[in-house]
């Protein structure tokens, strides 16, 4: 992440290092998330299509519930 210039460079730096790739891609996505102010609409649209719904609800009850906009 510190090596990073937004966020889907810093996901990408993340996962090109290797070993637990999906683990550090979510640490590094909650960091830059915070720093870059939110997830670029093209890569939300994007996650979005490829989840259940189930957790489409989680997660916009979270960001209800503890997300300042």
């Amino acid at each position: 992440f510190l090596e990073s210039t937004d966020f889907e460079n810093a996901i990408r730096l993340a996962v090109s290092l290797g070993g637990d790739a999906d683990t550090m891609g979510a640490i590094t996505g909650g960091i830059a998330e915070a720093v870059y102010d939110g997830v670029p609409e093209h890569i939300r649209k994007e996650v979005l299509k490829r989840l259940p719904n189930e957790f489409i609800d989680v997660m916009q009850r979270f960001y209800q519930k503890f997300m300042v906009e």
